[in-house]
């Protein structure tokens, strides 16, 4: 296969108006920041977001690379099928219970990050060790969805992926540096409105080409492979509602959600983003669900791809730019593929904001210099989000691994931080020692219950946990069940304590942490040493 000079062609233009429209947002940004702060211009945009930008950029956040590349796969999976596509109606309830329960609280004091409500109530030190697994989630995000789109450009374009990782890494890292998230959302206005309109282009050609049988009848009857309606066994009935919760709740505890609330210009603007962005995130997966569905139907013997089939050739993560490659015609495979390219810059420059603005702001401002200037903390966010970016970027070579690190990051997030979210937002009374506790408990918990694709072998043999082919599956709900035995010890362990030290049992000069004052039972100022 020779170089697709027309799709490189195509693939520059699009980069460069993106480039252009990051730079223009960063010029007005810059323009704004005479009448604030300039971190706080650069983080939650002044909190005077135009409704509609803040409303295509919360939109946008959510459909990266990752979400319709792992679509369109697990609807064309034999094994999985759209039954198994919790993503869009999990995303789109997310938002919801977002919008409904916490946007308010998060807006009332003016916060900038998630991370600040955590450090005003579990102090400096608790709250730096709760940033550690929204962190490395930001990070493996922003190397997942990049290694979506080194496999599109490989498929269509036939260019080296290193190429289209560095490139893509670099313009992202350029205007997210520049201007905030002034760039992130005015640039993911042209992206989404790129992505919407190329893939519904592309979906046409690919349901009417010859190889492929109505995706109708395919949907229920067995044809080239089992139905793609798919079916939830059982026995799967556990991990389905534990993977679905995830996926509901897990969504909640990001930076790029709030950043997006934070700055709108009132709460009910914010509460009408959240509603409609996760409406826009249910209605942007459709298309996926067709190419999957599609890649299922068709005979790809009667194609120039042939035989074996993708997902017996182990390609199964690339059926959306297969699909677009061999189904449709080359102009509109093209498209399809500034659609995946526009996914991935929406998405990564959101994790590299997001990573960027919680370690400035809260790490280096709040813990690692306390007097730090507005100047030098927009100079460590810059300076962070190159080396965030350029980490991203040196994972994105490892695809198949970083998926799986990517994926138990975010286990991590909901079984740790999305507990200690709640209790600081809506359970009072709860302190650092219980915060503590819960974050090792919770760990340990996780860790114990092992990962088969990083081939930890489980220490805990959760109900119906079974021996598959040589590797341990828990079919078990055990990420929501850790997820609740860390919000309970949060409570038990905060009021435990507290109770010890009021009642003398155990002696004030142990409290390190000052949970308890002279006339105040369980009032539980931050931990500051």
């Amino acid at each position: 296969m020779a170089l697709n000079i027309p799709g490189l062609v195509a693939l520059i233009v699009f980069y460069a108006i993106t480039l252009a429209i990051g730079i223009w947002a960063s010029w007005k940004s810059k323009k704004d920041q005479k009448k604030g702060k300039p971190s706080e211009m650069i983080i939650v945009g002044g909190r005077n977001m135009n409704f509609f930008i803040g409303l295509f950029t919360a939109t946008a956040t959510w459909v990266g690379g990752a979400y319709i590349n792992g679509t369109a796969e697990t609807v064309y999976l034999p094994t999985r099928g759209l039954v198994w596509v919790q993503a869009p109606i999990g995303f789109a309830l997310s938002l919801v219970i977002g919008g409904l329960f916490f946007v308010n609280p998060m807006r009332s004091k003016n916060y900038v990050t998630m991370m600040d409500p955590l450090q005003e109530t579990y102090g400096n030190m608790i709250g730096s060790l709760l940033f550690i697994p929204p962190l490395i989630g930001d990070i493996f995000w922003f190397a997942a969805i990049l290694a979506s789109l080194e496999a599109t450009m490989r498929v269509i374009l036939d260019i080296r992926s290193y190429l289209a990782i560095i490139i893509s890494a670099c313009i992202v890292i350029l205007y997210t540096l520049l201007g905030g998230l002034y760039s992130v959302a005015y640039t993911d206005v042209i992206q989404l409105i790129f992505i919407m309109l190329s893939l519904w282009i592309c979906v046409p050609f690919a349901l009417l080409n010859s190889a492929t049988k109505s995706i109708y009848y395919t949907a229920a009857q067995e044809s080239y492979q089992a139905p793609w309606i798919g079916q939830v066994q059982t026995e799967y009935l556990g991990r389905w509602l534990d993977d679905f919760l995830y996926l509901v709740l897990g969504s909640i505890p990001w930076q790029t959600y709030f950043q997006r609330v934070l700055s709108a210009s009132s709460a009910r603007q914010a509460r009408l983003i959240s509603y409609l962005s996760g409406l826009g995130s249910f209605l942007m997966a459709i298309p996926s669900v067709l190419i999957g569905a599609v890649a299922a139907s068709t005979d790809w013997n009667q194609t120039s791809y042939g035989l074996p089939t993708p997902v017996e050739r182990g390609e199964s993560a690339m059926i959306l730019p297969l699909v677009l490659h061999y189904l449709c015609p080359i102009y509109i495979s093209i498209g399809g593929l500034g659609a995946i390219a526009a996914a991935v810059m929406s998405s990564a420059d959101s994790a590299l904001l997001s990573a960027s603005s919680m370690f400035a702001h809260n790490i280096y401002r709040k813990t690692l210099r306390k007097q730090a200037t507005e100047k030098e903390v927009v100079c460590i966010m810059r300076v962070s989000m190159v080396v965030f970016g350029a980490a991203a970027a040196g994972l994105a070579f490892y695809s198949h691994s970083i998926y799986d690190l990517w994926f138990l990051s975010g286990e991590l997030v909901y079984a740790l931080l999305f507990p200690q979210l709640c209790c600081v937002l809506f359970i009072p009374n709860t302190n650092t020692y219980g915060s503590a506790a819960g974050f090792f408990f919770g760990f340990l918990l996780r860790l114990l219950a092992g990962e088969p694709s990083l081939k930890i072998p489980p220490v805990i043999h959760y109900p119906g946990c079974s021996l598959v082919d040589g590797v341990y599956i828990q079919l078990f709900p055990f990420k929501t069940f850790t997820m609740l035995l860390t919000l309970g010890t949060i409570v038990a362990v905060s009021y435990l304590v507290a109770f010890l030290f009021k009642r003398n049992i155990l002696p004030r000069r142990w409290d390190v942490c000052s949970v308890i004052k002279e006339n105040s039972a369980f009032t539980p100022p931050p931990c500051t040493r």
